[in-house]
């Protein structure tokens, strides 16, 4: 098997993502080789592989459905938003420059697509079947001459198409038509069919419907996923605490001990890996949420400032709102605050940046003994280590380079009192710190709240896949979309007018 799929949606957030996961989820339990691969992505949200490489979290989650490493192929172009207007170009998990919309989509983007492609067909003679997910959807006729994530991508390597539609927003005959019709005839003859997500009710009132869109464009509809809570994986950008959504958000599971402990996340600008506190969400009794006002923070027991890609901007927002004097307050009476990557950085004393705000020398919130220099050259680790008697794993990306003059070492920041700081994403998946660290937060907080002692991160995670696979394999015409995957697009599938603009 030589296999491939572009999962395409007709809006962003359709469910391609989940959808991916799901198909590589369900074809690796079937004994298939199987990769991920998006040809771009626009995320704040970033993964380090083994190798060094920054890549899309998405897709990171998606080789662990495919139980595979993740690598830089899986995700060669990465954009990471720095305003409203550009972004840094990271390519082959290392980044190129800043550069705006109209300069990327003005001849840059093309110019990447024989790279992309490039990357597809290592991951083609690699494995027996990849997976490709598209962005936003592929019918944005403003973009189609540039375009490298979804029909240039699928024409490029010939692979057939799969939209998904969200029936649960309303519209999704109208989104499936409309897609294919927008759609110059080249494109349309990839366009295998449609996979509706997210539906609500008797599927056989449905079913008209759908025999009808097959009668207007010929294609059929490859399987109906029903509607359920907590399905998703690492999110792009938003503020939904991702594990809690997909993993308890049916059945909270109670608290072990008598109290719950409060955490609140500071809505910074540009918030970056915000799944940091995804394993907290997990922990029963734990309780999260995102702020963006002082008086969020009063009834907090940890505050956590999470990483951003604009640390100045951050601390001026931080400062603007009352936020920073607030911290500041809780620090002097001893309450738990954690800052994460660029949160760490902004509780320093100095940060010196002519990279990525440019804005020369700032004072910090002088909360952590820590001066900070911003370096072109971006750390891209995967750092192991202890914390709190722990083993403790995590990884770094980070253009700011920490200068620690004081305080107790704390993996690689320091900790004053009830204040930790560090680089180090994703050090809370690490079960036995996670709880240590929440049994230190409790103590300060004078709550008694005690950590479940079997609460696996890694664990929740792969149940969830398993979930997300399920959904596949119970909710798709499995063999279908086999077929679609081993051979490609039917033949002659019919052209929908008015086709794409000229």
């Amino acid at each position: 098997m030589n296999g491939g799929l572009l999962v395409a949606g007709t809006t962003s957030d359709a469910g391609k993502s989940v959808v991916t996961a799901g198909i590589c989820r369900w074809l690796v339990r079937q004994g298939v080789k199987v990769a991920p691969f998006k040809a771009q992505n626009m995320s704040l949200n970033s993964f380090v592989t083994r190798e060094g490489a920054e890549i899309g979290r998405a897709q990171a989650m998606q080789a662990q459905a495919c139980r595979v490493e993740p690598t830089a192929h899986m995700n060669p172009v990465l954009l990471k938003p720095g305003g409203e207007r550009s972004s840094q170009v990271v390519l082959l998990g290392r980044p190129v420059g800043e550069m705006s919309a109209r300069g990327y989509h003005g001849g840059r983007q093309a110019r990447l697509l024989g790279t992309v492609l490039d990357s597809l067909a290592e991951l083609r003679a690699t494995y027996d079947a990849v997976i490709c997910e598209g962005a936003g959807s592929p019918a944005e006729i403003n973009l189609r001459r540039t375009d490298i994530v979804n029909m240039g991508i699928a024409r490029g390597a010939g692979l057939p198409v799969l939209v998904v539609g969200d029936i649960d927003r309303g519209g999704v005959f109208a989104s499936f038509f409309g897609t294919v019709a927008l759609l110059a005839p080249e494109d349309q003859a990839l366009v295998a069919g449609f996979l509706v997500n997210k539906f609500r009710g008797d599927v056989s009132l449905l079913e008209p419907g759908l025999d009808m869109l097959h009668g207007l464009t010929g294609r059929r509809t490859y399987g109906v996923l029903p509607f359920r809570h907590g399905l998703g994986i690492d999110e792009e950008d938003g503020l939904r605490v991702s594990l809690r959504g997909t993993v308890r958000e049916s059945v909270v599971a109670p608290p072990v001990g008598e109290d719950v402990l409060r955490v609140a996340v500071c809505a910074v600008p540009l918030m970056s890996n915000f799944t940091d506190v995804d394993a907290l969400a997990a922990e029963p009794g734990v309780v999260v949420r995102f702020v963006d006002r002082p008086e969020e923070l009063s009834d907090a027991d940890l505050v956590i400032v999470p990483g951003t890609r604009g640390t100045v901007r951050a601390l001026e927002w931080l400062r603007e709102r009352g936020l920073a004097d607030a911290i500041v307050r809780r620090v002097a009476e001893e309450r738990p605050v954690l800052g994460i990557c660029g949160g760490f950085q902004l509780l320093g004393e100095h940060i010196e940046d002519e990279v990525e705000s440019r804005a020369g020398q700032v004072d910090g919130l002088g909360l952590l003994p820590v001066r900070v220099r911003f370096a072109r050259e971006k750390t891209l680790t995967r750092p192991v280590g202890e914390a709190l008697g722990e083993h403790v794993e995590g990884y770094e990306i980070h253009h700011g380079v920490a200068e620690v003059a004081g305080g107790e070492p704390f993996l690689d920041g320091c900790r004053v009192g009830r204040t930790w700081g560090t680089h180090w994403h994703g050090s809370l998946e690490s079960d036995g710190f996670r709880r240590a660290f929440l049994r230190e937060v409790a103590a300060a907080a004078g709550r008694r709240f005690v950590p479940a002692p079997d609460t696996s991160f890694a664990a929740l995670r792969e149940e969830q896949l398993d979930r997300l696979g399920d959904l596949i394999e119970h909710h798709a015409d499995t063999d279908a979309l086999w077929r679609l995957i081993e051979s490609g697009a039917p033949q002659g599938l019919p052209f929908i007018p008015p086709g794409a603009p000229a």
